[in-house]
């Protein structure tokens, strides 16, 4: 059972970022009296990394226990760990890298492994650095993690928040519409041609990101607008992924007024 989106609207991006930031920290502390753990799914963006700069100057911030939040991507760029394109590095210089977590429990997604140098005594065993060769190694050790955090006959977990930003032909993540991506089964999937660059991701899929609790769609600006007022005028997950990505008990869409200006009123 998944429940209906709900649009919460607000007056600009900025209002935007602190609203979501104090709504986020309260259901983390809502989790973790309910479980003892908490678990969010980040995501990238200029909206999304906004969001995590607000967490950090919230005066809320140290009601959560953060060594007691697993934290996961929802997708990631499959290009080199230092690459500023990485949805984790972001997300380590905005908010990761300045609270008390457990490094156990971040969970980056896979990244490009650089060229191997020339071993003496024979070949290392597996991709260097940490890194991998391919995307759908990166999408499987994923898969793998998530399994391990998952209960008993689960492939994933069943996260407290997944956070999405929307992109302005309707993806989330990496799914991006009429695409394979968007009717995978997997748990995550490897994405090569995705048509914003760099090609080559690595994704949750519509039915991980069900998974959770509550999922919360972010977006702000009027190049979304379109975007949003498709998702809420009937459209498939296939033409609008966004529209796919719905919780068990909740799903938000947290806007600003810029992009809602498409919705029709009333």
């Amino acid at each position: 059972m998944t429940a209906e989106p709900l649009l919460v609207p607000h007056a600009d991006a900025g209002i935007l970022a602190r609203a979501v930031a104090a709504r986020l920290i309260t259901r983390l502390v809502d989790g973790q009296a309910a479980r003892g753990e908490a678990s969010v799914v980040l995501t990238g963006g200029g909206i999304g990394i906004a969001l995590l700069r607000a967490v950090r100057a919230s005066a809320a911030f140290d009601a959560v226990d953060w060594s007691r939040v697993d934290v996961w991507w929802g997708d990631e760029r499959f290009v080199a760990p230092d690459s500023p394109d990485r949805n984790d590095r972001q997300a380590r210089e905005a908010l990761i890298d300045h609270i008390p977590v457990d490094p156990k429990r971040v969970f980056p997604m896979g990244y490009l492994a650089p060229p191997a140098a020339p071993a003496s005594g024979g070949d290392a065993d597996g991709p260097p650095a940490g890194g991998y060769p391919a995307p759908e190694a990166a999408a499987s050790e994923y898969a793998r993690l998530l399994a391990s955090r998952a209960a008993p006959g689960a492939s994933v977990p069943v996260f407290d928040v997944v956070l999405l930003g929307l992109g302005p032909d309707g993806h989330v993540a990496s799914l991006f519409p009429n695409l394979s991506g968007v009717t995978a089964t997997e748990a995550v999937i490897a994405v090569h041609d995705s048509p914003k660059p760099p090609p080559v991701r690595v994704s949750l899929t519509l039915s991980t990101i069900q998974s959770a609790r509550e999922v919360w769609v972010i977006v702000a600006g009027e190049e979304k607008a379109e975007a949003v007022a498709a998702a809420f005028s009937g459209a498939g997950p296939i033409a609008v992924p966004a529209a796919g990505a719905v919780g068990r008990e909740r799903t938000l869409w947290l806007v600003d007024r810029a992009a809602a200006s498409r919705l029709a009123s009333g």
